[in-house]
């Protein structure tokens, strides 16, 4: 008798373990505005995290910047204020890094910040001058007319900018940013003479500042998707919300269901 126990005890728990085995991750990537705004603020994400209820919450960090950022009370933006309330609520709650590691540092050491806002300064002084040749015009002001688009979009309730419509919207600003802008910058002289000093004091110029960091757009989002999809597998069958400016959402949806191997599912926070 007892060995007929035995042997249904072993299969239950076999067949419990299975199927948490099985059971899928779910992955929430909520697009953020990090900085609080009437129609956007840390009590509003609050509300959303409270909702889903996630296990692990996933911050727009990197290992080196964590611990800081999860323990000291001064840090503020929408997501932490709001993480941290919600962890106040769920103790049990995990929270982890996922941004490519060093990020800020490097971008400093490779001279692609300042680059970037220099750049795009100094493309704005010459369209407001009237130098930029017609193609180089159209290029810029696409890119201003998308970019006043978004901004509308994130003058609403999350759900507006949280979507696939403004997914491809998004794709679309940073497609240009990052390509259209830089054939402009690789066709004028003016970004191979402008120059400024890296951290090491060596120059470089605006041209090669921006290319790399325009590069370094699919570095940064395809290490990011990486360390999401290593946690979902690490920590299977748990809720997790992604927390990342709604720029990169686009991005990391993509970059996933590529890397899926169905261990994971994505949803809306607004899906149940």
């Amino acid at each position: 008798m007892r060995s007929i126990q035995l042997v249904i005890f072993l299969f239950f728990i076999s067949t419990t373990l299975s199927a948490q085995h099985l059971k899928k991750t779910g992955i929430v990537i909520i697009g953020n505005i990090h900085d609080s705004l009437p129609n956007y603020h840390p009590q509003i994400l609050f509300n959303i995290l409270d909702d889903v209820k996630p296990d692990i919450i996933l911050h727009e960090v990197d290992a080196a910047m964590a611990k800081d950022y999860f323990a000291n009370p001064s840090v503020k933006g929408n997501e932490i204020v709001a993480s941290n309330r919600y962890v106040k609520k769920y103790p049990g709650t995990k929270r982890l890094p996922f941004d490519f590691e060093g990020r800020n540092d490097y971008r400093k050491e490779k001279g692609m910040v300042p680059a970037d806002n220099l750049s795009v300064k100094l493309i704005d002084s010459l369209y407001k001058q009237d130098l930029l040749t017609k193609e180089e015009k159209d290029i810029y002001e696409q890119y201003k007319e998308v970019t006043a688009t978004l901004m509308r979009l994130a003058e609403k309730s999350p759900e507006n900018f949280n979507n696939p419509v403004t997914d491809s919207i998004c794709k679309r600003r940073q497609d240009i940013q990052h390509h259209g802008l830089l054939k402009i910058i690789n066709n004028r002289p003016e970004f191979a003479t402008h120059t400024f000093s890296k951290p090491d004091g060596t120059p470089i110029t605006y041209r090669e500042g921006y290319r790399l960091w325009a590069g370094f757009w699919d570095t940064r989002n395809q290490a990011m998707a990486k360390h999401i999809f290593q946690y979902a597998r690490q920590y299977q069958g748990k809720n997790m919300v992604v927390l990342t400016g709604f720029l990169h959402r686009y991005y990391l949806i993509k970059a996933l269901n590529q890397l899926s191997d169905g261990s994971f599912v994505l949803r809306e926070f607004y899906q149940h």
